[in-house]
């Protein structure tokens, strides 16, 4: 069986980004959130200062 891509909200990729800028690793984030590393490198591109 295929998974459900999952969507998110702008809000949280926004803080999602700012636990990255506050210190956490990105691995923590990944693991935490269950996200891949390429889509959290564009949401720090996109949404990262």
């Amino acid at each position: 069986m295929s998974q459900k891509r999952r969507t998110f909200t702008t809000d949280f990729k926004k803080q999602v980004v700012a636990l990255y800028e506050s210190g956490k690793s990105r691995q923590d984030i990944v693991s935490e959130y269950e996200l891949t590393a390429s889509a959290l490198d564009r949401w720090i591109a996109v949404f990262g200062i």
